[in-house]
């Protein structure tokens, strides 16, 4: 990957006025290149959004998605100084596109309905120094899905409990809740993966739920090492007994992406999923909304904490239609596009979990219960990944670490440390080490 000074000098040099510029240069006709990183389910979606951007306008839109190699795809625009004009990806690359001077600052009160997005949606644009530096698009927070079928077969309660929602783990892992006279399904599935850090996507919400956590924020813009906490390492210690000792967990956990997950669940393999509400309208298909019940988290130590994070709107650096760009991030703001972007039909997915406009209320439009719970999840118990300025570094080697323990050959204690030693001096790198 290119360092951030070659790619700002190289992506920014002669680009003219940002998007939150009152002057902005360039031409208000050139058509704007959008990309989201999207399967097929999702595209769709996003195809009827920017046809309505089109018809209000008058400016085309040239929409790309994206999934495999997304990340790689942008660096070898950005090094050919052929960025596109605005990309739609999740809150995780925020500090990297920012500190590779991929996007300008926006200025939030220069965008029309900026007012009627949440401040909590903002902050998912928010980079540590205050500033922003994309448009918020969509939110969401975790949830568990359960086999309600299966448990209801065992006689099991909805789970409350870490201890509760091993017991079901085990029960469906261990008493044939398909009844096929088999022994071929599993507690608890993990997209586990360390590609792009997914092992600690997946473990971050069981970690906060035991009071652990990777570095914690100590006041004016420093950040202090805690992932070698006692909390931390009994959370993952709780987390590896999940693997090693009562084994309810999918085999290929530790290799498996999140595309190849979802299968796992609808094909009824495996029985427990704490994943994002983007998922309903697969497993409603592909399962049946009768066969799976949706969940707050149950219960950790520490309470029921759980990820919450989202999608935002990057408007690209060296865009040749800046005017453009700041009018499809007013309408993706907009009443009309969140609504379309949690509006789908059968087979499509969701490009807008949970609205970022305030006047939109998920109940109300989806008239779905789970929608509901979903938002009081995020509101009660969501949280997001530390505002550090660059914090893929931290999500990979902690990702890395946390897979080695999984795999029931290391210490926990030890590799924790370890790790805090690396995450310090990666604190004293971005110059935010308390």
């Amino acid at each position: 990957m290119l360092s951030a000074v070659t790619l700002a000098g190289a992506v920014l040099t002669g680009c003219g006025s940002s998007p939150s510029s009152s002057a902005p240069q360039g031409d208000p006709n050139a058509p704007l290149e959008v990309w989201t990183r999207s399967q097929d389910s999702s595209a769709k979606v996003y195809t009827r959004i920017f046809d309505a951007f089109t018809q209000k306008t008058g400016i085309k839109v040239n929409y790309k998605a994206v999934y495999n190699d997304f990340d790689k795809q942008i660096q070898q625009r950005a090094s050919a100084k052929n960025l596109p004009d605005a990309v739609v990806t999740d809150t995780g690359s925020l500090g990297v596109f920012t500190q590779q001077g991929l996007v300008p600052e926006v200025d939030r009160n220069s965008i029309t309905g900026a007012g009627d997005v949440t401040d909590r949606a903002w902050g998912n644009a928010q980079t540590s120094d205050g500033k922003y530096h994309a448009i918020p698009w969509s939110t969401q927070a975790m949830v568990t899905l359960i086999r309600k079928d299966w448990r209801e077969k065992l006689g099991k309660p909805v789970p409350k409990t870490w201890d509760e929602l091993v017991d079901l783990a085990k029960a469906f892992t261990t008493q044939d809740p398909d009844g096929n006279g088999k022994a071929d399904t599993y507690g608890m599935l993990a997209p586990a993966t360390t590609d792009r850090g997914y092992t600690l996507w997946w473990a971050s919400s069981y970690i906060w739920q035991g009071g652990g956590d990777i570095v914690t924020d100590a006041g004016n813009g420093k950040f202090n090492v805690s992932v070698d906490s006692p909390e931390t390492v009994s959370s993952v210690d709780w987390l590896r007994g999940l693997f090693c000792d009562s084994k309810v967990m999918n085999p290929n956990a530790l290799t498996l992406s999140t595309n190849d997950a979802h299968p796992l669940f609808e094909t009824g393999k495996v029985g427990i999923y704490e994943t994002g509400p983007y998922l309903f309208s697969r497993f409603d298909k592909n399962l049946g909304k009768d066969k799976y019940e949706v969940i707050p988290a149950p219960k950790g130590p520490k309470g029921d904490t759980v990820l919450g994070e989202g999608d935002d709107l990057y408007l690209m650096a060296a865009s040749k239609n800046p005017t453009g760009q700041k009018k499809l991030a007013e309408f993706m703001l907009s009443a009309e596009a969140q609504k379309m972007g949690m509006t789908v039909q059968s087979g499509e997915t969701p490009v807008v979990r949970l609205p970022v406009n305030k006047t939109v209320d998920v109940k109300s439009v989806l008239n779905d219960d789970r929608w509901a719970t979903t938002a009081q999840v995020y509101q009660t118990s969501g949280r997001p990944f530390p505002a550090v300025p660059n914090f893929q570094p931290f999500r990979q080697k902690t990702s890395e670490t946390l897979s080695k323990i999984l795999t029931c050959g290391a210490d926990t204690k030890a590799e924790l440390t370890k790790l805090a030693g690396d995450l310090k001096k990666e604190l004293t790198s971005q110059g935010i080490a308390q």
